[in-house]
């Protein structure tokens, strides 16, 4: 039986159409979330498959259509937990990317971290604001928590633009969690490798399959993350038992880091 330590919460997930974001949405719902509100920018059937999932779960879900890049949107999304009035749990989970090798310099240029910044890190920043009054209107501290990355810790990722906006967020989590406290808490997941729908779209199936078993054969846990092996420990640090972490990166990658510091 599903712990219930979310019972009647109201939640909000960005990105949640597929991989993590949805692994999210449904792991709170069967913890017992009140309702779920998901936050997709274009897949919009992909949304609605994580509503029915999260459904089947016993919990209301809502579904709202938004580009956390853009501050009017964040508010919109925002607003969806306005008639329950508060938010319990917002996780900033909204990303993208741009793979191109490190050391291809000339394979990136501002635009490429206008546009990733803008979502990783702007938006991150812009949806917590927008959430901040229902965040402190729950009954418990609000909890925020960052889908980051080991690729912000370590400097190794899909490009550089992208690990800049990660270590970027990890950062900003740390701001937000003096600056927010004590009414909000503020914490990061920084998962490793995860085998997701978006992953294998960004790189294709082949290759995913391959990182997959070069990644599981190189960890100490001889293992390969899939989205609900992230989403629980995200999931923790958004419930109750997590209760005095705020400012903290709780990487996620069978120990994968440990051959990259």
């Amino acid at each position: 039986m599903a712990k219930a330590d979310f019972d009647d919460f109201v939640v909000v997930v960005t990105g949640a159409s597929t991989g993590l974001g949805r692994a999210i949405s449904v792991e709170v719902a069967r913890r017992g979330a009140k309702v779920v509100i998901i936050n997709y920018a274009s897949s919009e059937k992909e949304a609605h498959e994580t509503a029915a999932l999260v459904r089947q779960e016993g919990a209301e879900a809502v579904i709202v259509q938004g580009n956390v890049a853009v501050d009017e949107d964040c508010r919109k999304i925002a607003a969806a937990a306005a008639p329950y009035g508060r938010i319990d749990a917002l996780f900033n989970n909204a990303g993208t990317t741009k793979v191109v090798a490190h050391d291809n310099l000339d394979g990136v240029d501002a635009e490429d971290f206008i546009r990733i910044y803008s979502v990783n890190v702007i938006g991150a920043f812009q949806m917590t604001r927008a959430a901040r009054a229902l965040l402190e209107a729950a009954p418990r501290p609000g909890a925020v928590v960052m889908t980051a990355s080991t690729a912000g810790v370590t400097g190794v990722g899909s490009s550089v633009p992208y690990t800049a906006s990660k270590g970027a967020l990890i950062i900003m989590t740390k701001s937000l969690a003096r600056a927010l406290g004590p009414k909000i808490r503020v914490n990061a997941v920084c998962p490793g490798f995860i085998a997701t729908p978006w992953f294998e779209k960004t790189v294709g199936a082949q290759s995913m399959e391959e990182m997959r078993q070069r990644r599981a054969a190189a960890n100490p846990l001889k293992e390969a993350s899939d989205a609900e092996d992230i989403a629980t420990v995200a999931v923790f640090l958004a419930s109750p038992d997590s209760r005095h972490m705020t400012g903290e990166e709780v990487v996620v990658d069978a120990g994968q880091n440990l051959a990259l510091r």
